[in-house]
């Protein structure tokens, strides 16, 4: 298995579970340990592949973070539901994160805030329970969710601001400032997947403005859901190989070139610098991460800004070298090939009290573990994400932690004038203090900003150029199926394989991934897939869908 996040860790446990594997038999090779899933210790992370040493490495980073969703997250819950929680043994992964979220249930009463006007939710004609659409809005948006799947082809290479050239009206509405930074499209991402999201995520369309389908884990996802999979794979016996990069696949030649037979893989120990060959028989079998959206990121620290990481995505450059070889393994430079459609960066602030967090509560009117705030009138698109605290098992009871990202990294802050990829961690913090400063009528931030920022233990930045690659804009075959025709032993599992009907940047859809590739492999039928949910033919669930559109 070539890479180590969700995807192959859900591969390993079919495999294990349905297959009747004996762990040993499986190997687990990645370049770090932590995938997109939140983070730990800075400390811990720049010592991971293509990161340098800090200057200040205290504190937490998260890289990124994904909301899980209860009701559509099918075979994450079933693949979860037989490993064992960390902190309690007896109860599995599943039952912890929904008990914790069913205890903490997420309600956002300030999703959206404009620092002109205040809060979104104040006033009759900035109230975000309204999308605000009109007319042409409204059967644009029809019009692509009606769309057949069966016609996805005319949704080859469109991007969502093509869709709607008829109403740029669309991208002022309340609607789009939730959707895009929620799940992190841009006007140039994909029509094609945001067709299969608005279907996908019918349920959440009328409750977007407080997130409450949002389901939440205990503490980060890496500590939640990561470590927990690693921890059951390895008392399985599965063997974990870190630090070591795949660089070729070697193929057998077939006498008509029309079968995949993986038959060893060259790798490069990135720690070492050794170089060699795994041979592979062809009674094994492959599992490629085609393709991560955290390849190539780059962190800085509180005074020091990040320096671009200008590679090529290294997992999707092995794509890209079985594509040579094979016609019909997609294009991976759709996805891995233009950084201004999917680059977005992040920054972790860690302070040593609870000030600042307490602060933004009582501006924004939540308490943390609630909160998406989305400042509308930011040119780069600032959010910030307060976590439930703590956030981290190893957080100190004084601790605060907190993630924010910007949506175009490329753009100037409004309080720090320069390019927010030009900003120290400091900076961005600062940034994001003005703009609650305004919002304070009572002006007690303000007076406060000195005492605050020597709170402040470290505010990471993380520039991520493929953050939102899998949106990028595609067409039917720019992906790989998740098992390639004539394929004997090799399987694509991740965000860039193709399956029908689901959605990307989910955890689901990796997971999803892996069971189709075993099932495929064990022969098993599909009938015996986890069942998914089709709340789009759910005439209630669409009920509430056309009232929530003319809202």
């Amino acid at each position: 298995m070539i890479g180590a996040g969700i995807g192959n860790l859900a591969a390993a446990i079919y495999l294990i579970r349905d297959g009747g594997w004996d762990g040993e038999d499986i190997t687990i090779m990645g370049l770090d340990m932590h995938g997109a899933n939140d983070g730990e210790s800075a400390a811990t992370f720049q010592k991971q592949y293509g990161y340098t040493d800090l200057s200040n490495d205290r504190g937490f980073l998260n890289r990124g973070g994904r909301m899980l969703n209860e009701e559509t997250y099918e075979n994450l819950w079933d693949l979860l539901d037989g490993v064992p929680s960390l902190d309690d043994p007896a109860t599995s992964v599943t039952k912890e994160i929904l008990d914790f979220d069913h205890a903490h249930p997420t309600h956002d009463v300030a999703r959206l805030i404009d620092s002109a006007t205040g809060i979104r939710n104040k006033g009759d004609g900035l109230d975000y329970k309204h999308m605000q659409f009109d007319n042409t809005d409204r059967e644009l948006l029809t019009k692509l969710m009606a769309l057949p799947e069966s016609k996805e082809p005319e949704l080859d290479d469109l991007s969502i601001e093509q869709w709607f050239a008829k109403s740029p009206h669309f991208f002022t509405t309340n609607f789009w400032y939730m959707w895009q930074t929620t799940f992190a499209f841009k006007p140039v991402s994909s029509a094609m997947e945001l067709r299969r999201y608005m279907n996908r995520m019918i349920l959440e369309f009328s409750r977007i403005n407080t997130l409450a389908g949002v389901t939440r884990s205990p503490y980060n996802q890496y500590e939640s859901i990561i470590m927990p999979m690693r921890r059951f794979l390895e008392g399985k016996g599965v063997k974990f190989v870190n630090e070591l990069k795949v660089t070729a696949f070697v193929f057998k030649d077939t006498a008509m070139r029309d079968e995949i037979v993986v038959t060893g893989l060259d790798y490069e120990n990135v720690r070492t610098g050794e170089r060699g060959r795994i041979e592979v028989s062809e009674d094994d079998l492959v599992f490629d991460t085609n393709g991560s959206i955290t390849d190539s990121s780059s962190i800085g620290d509180l005074d020091t800004p990040v320096v671009e990481d200008t590679r090529y995505a290294p997992s999707a450059l092995l794509w890209k070298q079985a594509t040579e070889h094979f016609y019909d393994l997609g294009h991976p430079d759709k996805f891995f090939g233009d950084r201004a459609q999917s680059e977005w960066m992040s920054f972790t602030v860690t302070t040593d009290s609870h000030e600042l967090i307490n602060e933004i509560a009582r501006i924004t009117k939540q308490q943390p573990g609630n909160a998406l705030n989305t400042f509308v009138d930011t040119e780069a698109m600032l959010s910030l994400v307060i976590h439930h605290q703590p956030h981290y098992h190893a957080q100190k009871e004084n601790e605060g932690v907190f993630w924010g990202y910007f949506l175009f990294p490329r753009e100037k802050g409004e309080y720090v004038r320069k390019t927010v990829m030009d900003m120290t961690g400091r900076e961005m913090l600062e940034e994001a203090l003005g703009h609650l400063e305004h919002l304070d009528a009572t002006g007690a931030l303000a007076k406060r900003r000195d005492e605050i920022m020597g709170t402040v233990v470290n505010s990471i930045p993380s520039f991520l150029p493929y953050a939102s690659a899998l949106f990028n804009r595609r067409a039917v075959g720019d992906r790989p199926l998740v098992v390639p025709k004539n394929s004997k032993n090799l399987a694509f599992v991740s965000q860039f394989a193709e399956i029908p009907f689901d959605m990307v940047f989910t955890e689901q859809y990796s997971v999803r991934c892996a069971q189709i590739a075993v099932y495929h492999f064990l022969g098993l039928p599909d009938s015996k897939l986890t069942k998914m949910h089709h709340y789009e033919k759910d005439p209630k669930i669409l009920a509430k869908a056309a009232v929530t559109m003319f809202r």
